[in-house]
């Protein structure tokens, strides 16, 4: 510090002599000049002589470059000052304070930029994530109704299969149901099978009702409800035929009247209005047997139009 200070010391010494020494060139210059202009000049009265203002021998540019030095000088003066009052070392930097300035406006314009892209981006961001979330609440909700829907048409199936069970296990008219023509399980159904190729449906009703009655164990009971159902459907007793054909397929049998079994058990269920167990028995018919014929493909297709289907 004691280095500094002896350093600003001859800066300002040395200064000062420098200022001195342009004074007097400049008063010298200036006397050198008066000298040389006397002659020309007419000889004033000494009063007028004092009323004539002297020239500044230093102009305004020396000015302003002694200003400029003065200030140095203070300045470094306040550095060796407050490094003294402080007992930290003086270190004294060149003066790069514009360039250091116009440095750090560029950085913060470039700053400024890169936040306002941010920004940007975040909004961006937040919007998408708004829309994915409306989105997923929205999928959501979907799933939940499918749910209650798929519940609700296995709750109906349900009670369809209930219903079926409780029709066979009890007749609504056990007492009007006739005996089977013979107490042979085969001979029975032949001749029943018999009646309804002949056209004599009603009798093929009863026939097919007998057998179902006094054999309900046996291997063509199902086959006989179906041809039961057969025969109601013809005289549109749709209830009926539905609790019939809908008795033959449980189990869901691989027979070759099967698929049409559940067709005509869906075409019931439409005439019934109720076109959503239609659609929901169409669709077993499309998983349970996919290899149906094309005349039952071609009826189901139809239906499922008619009872306006979801695609």
């Amino acid at each position: 510090m004691i280095a500094g200070a002896s350093v600003i010391r001859r800066t300002f010494v040395r200064n000062r002599g420098i200022i001195a020494d342009m004074k007097l060139k400049a008063a010298l210059l200036a006397a050198v000049l008066a000298l040389t202009v006397v002659p020309a000049v007419p000889i004033l009265a000494p009063a007028a002589m004092a009323q004539t203002p002297m020239p500044d021998p230093l102009d305004d540019r020396s000015a302003k470059r002694l200003d400029k030095m003065e200030k140095v000088v203070r300045e470094l003066r306040a550095i060796v000052f407050q490094g003294r009052d402080t007992g930290k070392p003086v270190v004294v930097q060149a003066a790069e304070t514009d360039a250091q300035i116009a440095a750090m406006s560029d950085r913060m314009r470039d700053l400024e930029q890169t936040l306002t892209k941010l920004n940007g981006q975040n909004e961006g961001l937040t919007h998408d994530l708004d829309e994915a979330r409306r989105a997923n609440e929205a999928e959501k909700a979907r799933a939940d109704a499918l749910d209650q829907r798929l519940a609700a048409l296995e709750k109906r199936i349900a009670d369809q299969e209930a219903a079926a069970a409780a029709a066979a296990a009890a007749p609504p008219v056990a007492a009007a149901t006739p005996a089977p023509a013979s107490t042979d399980p085969a001979t029975a159904f032949k001749s029943a099978r018999q009646m309804l190729l002949d056209g004599d449906y009603a009798g093929a009703e009863q026939a097919f009702a007998g057998y179902v009655e006094a054999f309900p164990d046996s291997a063509k009971a199902p086959e006989a409800r179906y041809w039961l159902g057969e025969t109601q459907f013809v005289r549109e007793a749709y209830g009926d035929a539905a609790g019939n054909y809908l008795g033959a397929v449980r189990g869901w049998p691989q027979t070759s009247w099967a698929p049409d079994a559940v067709l005509k058990l869906s075409r019931s269920l439409v005439a019934l209005k109720k076109p959503a167990d239609a659609c929901k028995t169409l669709d077993e018919l499309a998983r349970r047997y996919p290899k149906a014929p094309a005349a039952v493909t071609a009826k189901a297709a139809s239906t499922r139009v008619q009872a306006k289907c979801a695609a």
